[in-house]
């Protein structure tokens, strides 16, 4: 734990927190002293995740708002925050919405998906283009529950592996741990998937029971020591483009705020999405050579697997929107989005990598 504290960001500082920070009110009691259930033990998601929205609260508010940050399991099962809330056990929590998928599939669209957007399109469409709004009301609609994004994940390792996976032939009858409408997909695409609690998947790795796993971005993944027992990390995450996770309060305990209270609330989460997003890009570029070092082969899939892989998303979600209003509203709403943004690399991004060998970094 001690090494995901000095890697976190404490000063906030940043974007939309100078504004935040620089308004805070003195120090006063503790107005509000709520419990968030997690579905974390730890890393990431736990640090610059669900203990800095705390923290930042904290600040930002002067003290009104005083969070206690529970670990998985402790208020009940780590893949149910969003019930532990409803039911007022906890008034707020952080979990990522794909796990309810067996509820609702759309709560697939709000956490990212194979047939899904880039990090940097999903935050523009949550905090541009409506897509935070239509989260808000789908979850309390269908959940009972106050919603919006925490925390936000770049493109995910697609596989820690004890076997080289490069095309789709590879992928045929590999044993794979992952989660979510993944499942599905991955079993059209050939391969043998299985979903266990996290805590399982280093020993079924390590016991030859899996393959491989899918498990969070390179950064993320060095606390759990994959690299340990498997020799090939496999990217991108053509199951995971990106991944929003969610901050989630009991309707109650949302509506005894004044509204002041609860723009806050929404702004601290918003500026804590956007810090977990810049740490984790920084950190994954810091990882990659991490897994170099420990011996690690990095394996790159082929355009093949990339592009079936975000067919048969597409074609999943098509499929379900067919009997699903709500998906059906969501899906049309980013692909409209979606179409906006097509072709962005032509006018967002220059096509031209550094010459390192022409023009060298000085030492």
């Amino acid at each position: 734990m001690t090494v995901w504290k000095n890697l976190k960001p404490r000063a906030v500082g940043v974007l939309a927190g100078i504004t935040l920070m620089a308004a805070m009110p003195a120090v006063q009691a503790a107005e509000y002293e709520w419990k968030m259930a997690t579905g974390w033990g730890g890393g990431p998601l736990m640090e610059i995740g669900a203990k800095d929205f705390a923290e930042n609260l904290k600040q930002a508010s002067g003290g009104r708002f005083d969070i206690q940050v529970f670990p998985g399991g402790s208020l009940g099962g780590s893949l149910k925050v969003s019930e532990t809330v409803e039911q007022g056990i906890a008034e707020m929590g952080h979990t990522w919405m794909g796990y309810d998928w067996g509820k609702d599939k759309t709560a697939v669209l709000f956490g990212g998906y194979a047939g899904g957007m880039s990090a940097e399109r999903m935050l523009h469409w949550l905090y541009r283009a409506g897509g935070t709004e239509l989260q808000r009301e789908f979850r309390r609609e269908q959940a009972g529950v106050i919603s919006m994004p925490l925390f936000i994940r770049t493109s995910e390792v697609f596989l820690h592996s004890n076997k080289p996976v490069r095309s789709l032939e590879d992928l045929q009858g590999l044993k794979i741990r992952t989660a979510g409408a993944w499942i599905s997909m991955s079993r059209a695409l050939g391969a043998s998937p299985v979903t266990m609690p996290g805590a399982e998947v280093y020993t079924a790795l390590d016991r030859g029971t899996i393959d491989a796993t899918e498990w969070g971005t390179l950064w993320e993944n060095k606390s759990p020591g994959f690299h340990k027992i498997t020799k090939y990390v496999i990217i991108p995450g053509v199951h995971q483009p990106s991944a929003p996770f969610e901050l989630v309060i009991n309707e109650d305990a949302w509506d005894s705020l004044s509204k002041e209270d609860q723009q806050l609330v929404e702004r601290v989460a918003r500026q804590t999405t956007l810090e977990s997003w810049m740490t984790i890009g920084q950190e994954d570029a810091k990882a990659i050579e991490f897994f170099k070092e420990q011996g690690n082969e990095i394996i790159e899939l082929s355009d093949e697997v990339q592009q079936a892989a975000k067919n048969q998303g597409l074609e999943w979600a098509t499929n379900v929107a067919e009997d699903n209003d709500w998906f059906a509203r969501v899906f049309k709403h980013q692909r409209q989005f979606e179409k906006q943004w097509r072709n962005a690399e032509d006018w967002r991004t220059v096509n031209a990598d550094p010459n390192f060998d022409e023009f060298p970094v000085k030492e």
